[in-house]
């Protein structure tokens, strides 16, 4: 190499004068001399592509990382979404975007394409609505046309003790025809069989109960299936036939007991029913339930009777029975209920019920014994005998009373309850959906595991969507699609979730009448307010999370009463924040109860119970202080009582419930109950009224507690009475639970983030409003003035306009307007004037969404007293309560404004 010529390569063709290589060349611009400065590029706006694109496509598709193998193979499912010409391919399985990039080209099934570094094949076509729903994400793109049809993928259950296959789908038509050939079929081989097998004379009889009445039909020769009751009877409740029989087997009709089909009502058959499909693999691809009827409904005997269908029967002819062991966890105040309630439907002899407590941790017998075909056990001590549990045949089915309890994937009593591997499990409870999506995929996971996907990818197609179209800055294709993935959700979990409102007992209950009583603060309570907001701990909470949850506690007991910060509870604040309040609080005002505008209402309104009425009240507070100052006022006033709180023991708690509903009001006037450890499962029907002294953060709690006494049972209209304080923190508390707003999620969650509330919803929180009339009422945009005549809460009331929203206003009762004035009375232009203001507002997105609130009447208490008299007997009756009226005609009555509304 060396000394040799250097030789260019070949690829360079040599000049052909001097044969040497081409001199490399500087590139310059023809049109810029030498030494200018170029000229700035020119910003070219790229616009958005539109929302709602005629042309966009959606495709499922399989996809891969590019790879050199020879046998490539699939990395998953996609959907592929076009619009304006631009490609996004996501992951069915996580949700994930895993790439996008343009495609302007036609696509058919398995066409191939490079989207973001994944090779791409097309697997068919879906619709846009398809896709907004969000159900490819969950895995079940690919039974959407046999859902459709209302089949389902064929799936093996196996029967208790049995190796009999059966397979499940959804009823179709014609499948009462179908199952009659399977029958007769099964019934002609079986009269064929050349060598059956001989019966002992004993066995052809059937028995006869010398003593108590049975309804099970008797056994008979014939080839034909009986079943265990007549099906024939009047209101006979016969459950649904599936659609496969296996081999060699016939099928036969599951008939309720006529000892509990008796007591059931229409929507308890229909709950009944609902369940056993459910349970039986009849309507989705699991074999779990959610009961969500709200309280009073009668969920325990529809579970009671479920079970007690499914111990003793199988659709299968002489299988046996569908479940031998089922286990009901529920708190534990409610575990002797539930004792009670078998003891009372079925008795003693019927069936056997094993209670786990304290005293009875060895559930042996249940789990290795054929005495007791029920457990029932509390949420605490099931973590206690999980292990034992495990042991001997196992549990066919868990009932999980209260079940909005189990809210986190990670919470004990759940994973207690999923390593018993039990299949069949039910949820029952009156709130599923508490706080957030997430709390209510945990329970629709746990009945039916994998029917709603990944929980990352509900995450990111379904809970993320929907809440961002709940915003108020929401754009309209994000609303269009959170409404779409809201029903399809909806859709997807009715397959196994029944709901039914408290509407159904309307003609078997007497009528309710609810009275939101807004109290006046007397001035040594409202000194006592304003003396805490001006102090500088004010200040400090507005910039600090921690700081205001604890000021909102201490407000909520100022409103009770400011002698409350001196008592002892177990909710005090810390003690350096009491230490900073309680001396700008006259000692007279701390030592003393009298300065309660809320105790002087309650003492005026006991006063007029006992002494006008026969009836007896419940009085519920969320602090066991508040009730210590209650159970005062009634000794002072020689009203007997009784008490229900944390300290109650489990055993003597049913007890003192049994004792108040039998007594008259001499023995036991009052119940005072506590909300957190009474407000669940009670049955108080021997009082028709009851008083919630202080609201709760999360509305559930209070519902709860208001459905104590408008039960079954109860005979005497029911009167709730909701003590709120004008102005104040209850007040505040009272319009985020109606609008819905963030605040209240913030507090009940626990999530201190500081970007749940602002600063200045902070302050609008805690100011205390004085001035005159209702802050709520003027946030509603009512224009009654506070003395709504009967007939006006109908279709005629003015609408209330949302954000972004404007009703029609000419149209509406131009009187309705003015209050009580005559018609020739109204000034039309006063009238227009209002209209514009109203509509200013509502363009303006002023006005809050408190329509709820148009249901009830709005009565002015200052109004009313100066009222006359025949208008008073015309607001009486729109009151519909006589000791109330009593109390708004008092002109020292610290009730200033009352919101009433009757289901009569």
């Amino acid at each position: 190499m060396i000394g040799k010529p250097f030789r260019p390569p070949a690829f360079v063709r040599p000049d052909a004068k001097t044969g040497e290589p081409p001199q490399k060349k500087r590139r310059i611009s023809s049109d810029t001399a030498v030494g200018t400065n170029r000229k700035p590029l020119v910003p070219v706006e790229n616009p958005a592509p539109p929302p709602n694109d005629p042309n966009a496509r959606y495709y499922t598709v399989l996809w891969r990382k590019y790879s050199t193998k020879k046998n490539k193979t699939w990395d998953g499912d996609g959907v592929l979404a076009i619009v304006d010409s631009y490609a996004v391919l996501t992951d069915t399985d996580s949700g994930k975007e895993l790439g996008k990039g343009p495609c302007g080209r036609p696509l058919l099934p398995g066409s191939m394409l490079s989207v973001g570094g994944k090779e791409v094949e097309i697997d068919g076509v879906i619709t846009k609505e398809h896709y907004l729903a969000g159900r490819v994400f969950l895995g079940t793109a690919a039974g959407t046309a046999a859902e459709e049809a209302n089949i389902f993928p064929v799936k093996k259950v196996s029967s208790l003790k049995s190796n009999v296959k059966r397979q499940t789908f959804l009823s179709s038509p014609g499948e009462g025809a179908v199952n009659n050939v399977r029958i007769e079929a099964s019934t002609a081989r079986a009269s064929q069989d050349p060598h059956p097998t001989p019966k002992p004379y004993a066995a052809s009889k059937h028995f006869k109960n010398p003593l108590l009445p049975s309804t099970v039909v008797p056994k008979t020769n014939s080839a034909l299936p009986r079943p265990r009751h007549d099906p024939s009877q009047p209101n006979a409740l016969i459950m649904k036939r599936p659609s496969f029989c296996p081999k060699g087997k016939q099928i036969v009709d599951v008939v309720v007991d006529p000892i509990l089909d008796k007591h059931l009502r229409d929507h308890q058959r229909e709950g009944v029913k609902f369940l056993y499909e459910c349970v039986m693999g009849m309507r989705c691809e699991g074999e779990g339930a959610i009961m969500a009827d709200e309280m009073g409904l009668g969920k325990t005997l529809q579970t009671i009777t479920l079970l007690w269908t499914l111990m003793k029967q199988n659709p299968i002819y002489e299988s046996q029975p569908v479940i031998t062991k089922a286990l009901i966890v529920c708190p534990a105040g409610l575990v002797d209920n539930w004792r009670r309630e078998f003891r009372k439907w079925l008795g003693n002899e019927r069936i056997g019920v094993f209670v786990a407590d304290a005293k009875h941790r060895h559930i042996t017998n249940f789990t290795k014994g054929k005495a007791y075909n029920v457990m029932i056990v509390g949420y605490e001590m099931l973590r206690v005998v999980q292990e034992e549990l495990k042991k001997g045949s196992g549990v066919d089915i868990v009932i999980a009373d209260e079940g909005h309890r189990l809210k986190t994937a990670t919470n004990k009593a759940m994973l207690a309850i999923q390593s018993l591997n039990t299949e069949r499990r039910v949820i029952l409870s009156g709130t599923p959906l508490q706080n957030d999506l997430s709390e209510f995929f945990t329970a629709i996971d746990f009945v039916n595991p994998n029917l709603l996907g990944k929980r990352s990818a509900f995450k990111r197609e379904f809970e993320g969507p929907i809440m961002r179209s709940r915003q108020p800055n929401a754009s309209e294709e994000e609303l269009e699609k959170g409404e779409a993935r809201w029903k399809e959700l909806t859709t997807l979990t009715s397959r196994f979730m029944i709901r039914r409102t408290a509407e159904v007992l309307a003609k078997y209950l007497p009528p309710k009448t609810e009275h939101i009583v807004f109290c006046k603060p007397t001035p040594a309570q409202a000194d006592a307010y304003r003396a805490i907001l001006s102090s500088p701990i004010f200040t400090v909470a507005l910039g600090n999370t921690d700081t205001a949850l604890q000021l909102i506690t201490v407000l909520k007991k100022v409103c009770n009463s400011p002698s409350l910060l001196k008592a002892k509870d177990s909710d005090d604040t810390p003690s350096e924040m009491l230490q900073s309040l309680l001396p700008l609080i006259p000692a007279t005002v701390l030592s003393s109860h009298a300065c309660s505008a809320k105790l002087r209402v309650l003492d005026s309104l006991l006063h007029r119970i006992y002494t006008n009425t026969a009836e007896k009240i419940v009085i519920v507070s969320n602090y066991t202080a508040t009730l210590d100052m209650i159970e005062r006022l009634l000794v002072s006033l020689s009203y007997s009582f009784l008490r229900l709180d944390g300290s109650t023991p489990s055993s003597k708690r049913q007890p003192l419930v049994e004792k108040f509903n039998r007594t008259p009001q001499k023995t036991a006037f009052a119940f005072l109950l506590s909300a957190k450890s009474g407000g669940v499962g009670l049955n108080l029907i021997g009082a028709s009224r009851i008083v919630l002294f202080d609201i709760d953060w999360n509305p559930a709690t209070d519902l709860q507690a208001m459905a104590r006494i408008h039960r079954d049972g109860q005979k005497l209209p029911v009167k709730i009475y909701r003590f709120l304080l004008k102005g104040g923190l209850d007040e505040k508390i009272y319009q985020r639970q109606i609008m819905k707003m963030g605040l209240a999620n913030a507090v009940v969650d626990n999530k201190a983030s500081a970007g749940s509330f602002s600063r200045e919803e902070l302050r609008d929180l805690f100011r205390l409003d004085e001035r005159e009339g209702l802050q709520t009422h003027d946030l509603l945009g009512c224009e009654c003035g506070g003395c709504w005549e009967l007939g006006m809460v109908d279709d005629s009331s003015p609408e209330v306009v949302g954000e972004n929203q404007v009703e029609d206003e000419e149209d509406e009762d131009d009187d309705d307007w003015m209050g009580l004035r005559k018609a020739s009375q109204v000034d039309v232009d006063e009238l227009e004037e209002k209209i514009k203001k109203r509509k200013s507002k509502a363009q303006a997105g002023e006005q809050p969404k408190l329509r709820m609130l148009m249901e009830y009447r709005h009565l002015d208490a200052k109004l009313f007293r100066e009222m006359g008299d025949e208008k008073k007997e015309e607001m009486a009756a729109v009151v519909d309560d006589d000791v109330l009226v009593e109390m708004l005609k008092e002109p020292a009555s610290r009730v200033d404004f009352v919101l009433t509304k009757s289901s009569s």
